[in-house]
């Protein structure tokens, strides 16, 4: 299989030191000086201090002896995945036309669902799907925006020619996380080479906090010229639960649990030492389901009771909206091209990987064919799990695999499997190429914007594609060069 590497456009031999690509240059003559043992030192620096702060995410597969989810520590790797200023511009350019038209999607099918009548998406796709909220139709949104903050997964693969593509391989418009450690890569590495910084001009993405916080003014209900954001975290238990307070810190706003909220008058207050205090902005970090007793879960407390009367009412805005899970569910993501066209008028910039709908009988029978090449993913997983790896897969899974496919095809989408790109990264073996993937951050308010970066994640285990933290992936800073 091919192979694109980020920083080599030759791959070092022994007796051959590569061809290094041109964005890569200074950063490679850079690399090439430095002692191993500076770079192992740096390395458990880096280790000691993530761990100081905090930054942990839990891993409720695996548990303590008290039985709670593990705390793990994500891997940092020291070397940047580096991207030319040109190649970021039309990646942006992508960027906006996709959330832009997915946006426009989620109100349509809450609303007049012209797409729908129009035949390009198939009807029983949103009145089957699991993600659709009927509490939201006809409801209207400020701005008519529904994802607010979307994480959108970006990979790259060598084309025919054996030049890098890149492809959207997953829309995430629920509650996106990520965007901590791509804050926190980024000090970490100006913390241990400042010295890279004063030699390569790398886009800042320090400003994210005040980008977010503006998005979030902007969806407030036009009742106040002030508007009182806050975080709502399902708690300390959570797996992103550093990513949350990280957020309320670094934006000024507060972090509440849904204990720490009520409703009254359809107007959503937080209990205060000083009192009840108005809340406009939402910024929720729960699922759908959690978030008002009273319409959906009615055993959760993570939520508000009456929430929904005061969302409906106009009176507070959820950020992201109720009901933005069925644009990102894998059934839909193959029509996403097809929305673009529909609403924009525009051929997309960014391409989606090729998809077998395994809910068709013809798609269903490739799929079956070749389960030992295929990636399989459920159309509602997440995390890297409830997944096949084809290539990597015993035979034993793939026929485990084949059972659940034939017992509930709808539930499944197939792909081809992409050989994403590689970057070198430093290992305990020393410098080695491994597989990444890039999720930018993409922020909807009265305008879409987004930092020149994002969260890029790498597979640290040699050959594997699963770059998930939770599968044991790591992080690396990702630069954006200004020229």
């Amino acid at each position: 299989m091919r192979r694109f590497d980020e920083m080599y456009a030759r791959l070092p031999a022994e007796g051959d030191p590569g061809q290094v690509r041109q964005h890569y240059e200074a950063y490679a003559r850079w690399l090439t000086a430095q002692d191993n043992s500076v770079m192992q030192a740096r390395r458990e620096e880096a280790e000691v201090i993530f761990r100081r702060v905090g930054i942990t995410f839990a891993v409720y597969g695996d548990k303590d002896e008290d039985g709670s989810g593990t705390e793990r520590l994500i891997p940092f790797d020291l070397i940047p995945r580096i991207i030319a200023a040109k190649e970021w511009k039309s990646m942006e350019a992508g960027l906006v036309q996709r959330v832009t038209a997915l946006n426009r999607f989620i109100h349509d099918v809450y609303h007049d669902q012209d797409i729908l009548k129009a035949g390009v998406i198939p009807r029983e796709q949103i009145e089957g799907n699991a993600q659709v909220r009927p509490e939201m139709v006809g409801v209207d949104v400020p701005n008519n925006i529904y994802s607010h903050i979307s994480g959108i997964d970006i990979v790259r693969a060598p084309d025919s020619a054996g030049n890098g593509e890149y492809y959207v391989l997953e829309d995430n418009l629920r509650v996106p996380s990520g965007v901590s450690y791509m804050l926190e890569d980024r000090k970490m590495m100006m913390r241990l080479f400042p010295d890279l910084f004063s030699q390569h001009r790398v886009a800042p993405v320090a400003h994210y906090p005040d980008l977010l916080l503006e998005t979030l003014r902007a969806s407030s209900p036009a009742t106040t010229a002030e508007p009182t954001v806050v975080v709502l975290t399902p708690g300390m238990y959570n797996s992103a639960y550093f990513e949350h307070a990280f957020l309320a810190q670094q934006m000024g706003v507060e972090l509440v649990e849904g204990q720490d909220l009520f409703v009254k008058d359809k107007f959503v207050y937080m209990r205060t030492t000083r009192g009840p205090k108005r809340v406009d902005v939402i910024y929720r970090r729960v699922d759908d389901d959690f978030l008002d007793p009273n319409v959906f879960r009615p055993t959760s407390t993570l939520g508000c009771a009456g929430l929904m009367e005061a969302y409906k009412a106009g009176h507070v805005a959820i950020c992201n909206a109720v009901g933005t899970g069925v644009a990102d569910d894998k059934s839909i993501y193959p029509y996403v091209p097809d929305m673009i066209k529909f609403y924009l008028g525009e051929e997309p910039i960014l391409k989606n990987v090729p998809t077998f709908q395994c809910r068709k009988p013809d798609d269903l029978q490739y799929t079956l064919a070749n389960l030992k090449d295929l990636v399989v993913k459920e159309v509602h997983g997440a995390g890297g799990y409830g997944m096949l790896v084809g290539p990597a897969s015993t035979k034993e899974e793939i026929e485990r695999f084949r059972g659940a496919l034939l017992a509930n095809p709808e539930g499944y989408i197939a792909q081809p499997t992409l050989s994403l790109s590689s970057c070198p990264t430093y290992v305990d073996s020393g410098i080695a190429p491994r597989h990444i993937d890039l999720r930018p951050f993409v922020l909807s308010g009265r305008t879409v914007q987004m930092v020149p970066g994002g969260l890029t994640r790498v597979a640290l285990k040699e050959g594997s594609l699963v770059v998930n933290s939770s599968q044991g992936g790591g992080t690396k800073d990702t630069w954006i060069l200004q020229d």
